[in-house]
């Protein structure tokens, strides 16, 4: 009763416990760091000295915060879970770029910031021109910050904190994992987490391995699975996996760049044998048609047009590059630029679409175009039959029309976010093509590389305030808008 009272008489967000909590991930961010340091020691690198800093500062930060905050309720709610969901992707950010402000890449911190958001993000943009000067540690910090972000901060901090089971634990949990709705594969939030976590290692680990394997040695596997686990992007060489000239290594990557795209509840069930449950997903089922109908369309575009090439290579190029772009990892394969109009229009419908909800992949999640154009069917069929009782159907089961509302208005939302960043970047004299596609490059968190100068261009040219809202663009985006954009509205912080 004496409990229940104070809860009653607290303050209307408990700041000072999402301040707690932060402070305890930075302790564990600093561990992170120490994985680039031993990199940069191995190899005799100067950026040594620079994650030592960075190492430092983040733990002294994350040990006061935890130490000297001292909050009287310790209870978090929905609206702490929603605040510190946004504000922990905020405060890694800017501790993640103090390796590109003091190491070898000497960043602006405007430039610094935005390439940390975007490895967090698993955006895969970057104001770098030539990563070939670029330290081991820097390189295996870009992938590494990209994995950390692919999973998610807040699914790890449930599992590592057990205790937010009873305090705002869901909230977090549905405010991060991407999709429409959530459910939890084991009985407890922190234990999904754990699970889901656990996942992700596993196929890690195996995609290294199998890299390692074969021409890559050991630091580009490890960056390379980083990088494509995640769904980011990032490369260690100047030409990206071209580098390596090897059907091996697009094979490997394809695979997982798929996995990664699939919800990784469903990875759980197919590796405890629910092979029946996994088909039975609207989702993976939708999934892998609009691979297989892209895969075929692009290559009937390519042999008309006379760019294909030896029927296995030319195969293997464009399921890579199909898969590439629906999953957000964002790799290229040489000479993609060309390929010509029909195809670049068939890339940017993949890249607005993305992949399964649930998974790291960015985009605005197949689930919901399922959702969009099952409605717009009963609506055009309403028209001529008014009186027709007619409900949206997902995986056989009648879906909630509050539901289906909010989906509608995710979308309307997203699209006019990109019109917005787009205008934004219009305003600092970018073309309106560049503008739209770099804002929807950012948004979806699947940049390739397309926009400011086509393929294989970089977001260098920006001007410093354009960077800062492609960085919010990145943040709403990997957290599914309505997270980040409630934090805009006074009732939030009503009482």
């Amino acid at each position: 009763m004496i409990r229940s009272a104070a809860k009653r008489h607290r303050p209307g967000i408990n700041i000072l416990m999402v301040l707690r909590i932060i402070g305890l991930l930075l302790l564990v961010e600093s561990g992170f760091t120490l994985l680039p340091l031993l990199t940069s020691v191995i190899y005799g690198e100067s950026d040594t000295l620079c994650f030592a800093i960075t190492a430092c500062i983040t733990f002294a930060a994350g040990l006061a915060m935890t130490y000297f905050i001292k909050p009287r309720f310790p209870d978090m709610g929905k609206r702490e879970g929603v605040l510190l969901t946004s504000l922990v992707w905020l405060v890694f950010s800017l501790f993640g770029l103090i390796p590109f402000m003091a190491g070898s890449p000497h960043l602006s911190f405007t430039d610094a910031f935005f390439d940390s958001m975007s490895g967090f993000t698993t955006t895969g943009a970057s104001v770098l021109t030539d990563i070939s000067d670029v330290s081991h540690g820097i390189l295996l910090w870009r992938s590494l910050m990209q994995w950390i972000g692919g999973m998610g901060i807040i699914l790890f901090t449930l599992a590592i904190l057990p205790m937010l089971n009873s305090s705002g634990g869901m909230q977090m949990f549905n405010a991060e994992v991407t999709g429409i709705t959530h459910e939890k594969i084991r009985p407890r939030v922190s234990q999904t987490a754990m699970t889901l976590w656990l996942c992700y290692i596993i196929l890690t680990v195996v995609l290294t391995l199998l890299l390692w394997a074969g021409p890559m040695n050991l630091f580009d596997a490890l960056c390379h699975s980083f990088s494509t686990m995640s769904t980011g992007g990032f490369t260690t060489n100047p030409d990206g996996i071209n580098h390596w000239h090897s059907d091996y290594v697009k094979c490997i990557l394809t695979l997982f760049m798929f996995i990664g795209g699939v919800n990784f509840g469903t990875i759980y069930k197919l590796s405890t044998g629910h092979f029946r449950a996994t088909w039975q997903s609207e989702a993976f089922r939708s999934y892998v048609k609009v691979v297989a109908w892209a895969t075929a369309a692009v290559t009937i575009i390519m042999l008309f047009s006379g760019q294909f090439r030896m029927l296995g290579s030319g195969v293997i190029d464009t399921l890579f590059q199909v898969v590439s772009v629906i999953s957000s990892t964002g790799f290229t394969v040489s000479g993609v630029e060309q390929w010509g109009t029909p195809v670049m229009l068939i890339i940017f419908l993949l890249m607005f679409t993305g992949a399964c909800s649930g998974s790291t992949s960015g985009g605005s999640k197949l689930d919901r175009g399922i959702f969009v154009f099952k409605n717009i069917g009963n609506e055009i069929y309403r028209v001529l039959h008014p009186n027709a009782v007619r409900s949206v159907t997902y995986n056989n089961k009648v879906v909630p029309p509050e539901l289906v509302n909010k989906v509608m208005v995710f979308m309307v939302i997203y699209i006019a976010s990109i019109v917005l960043g787009g205008f934004v970047l219009m305003l600092f004299g970018d073309s309106m093509l560049d503008s739209i596609l770099t804002s929807l490059a950012c948004i979806s968190n699947a940049d390739i590389g397309i926009g400011l100068e086509g393929f294989g261009g970089n977001y260098a040219s920006i001007a410093a305030p354009a960077k800062y809202a492609m960085a919010l663009l990145m943040l709403i985006g990997r957290l599914e808008l309505f997270t980040v954009l409630v934090l805009f509205t006074s009732s939030f912080w009503k009482r």
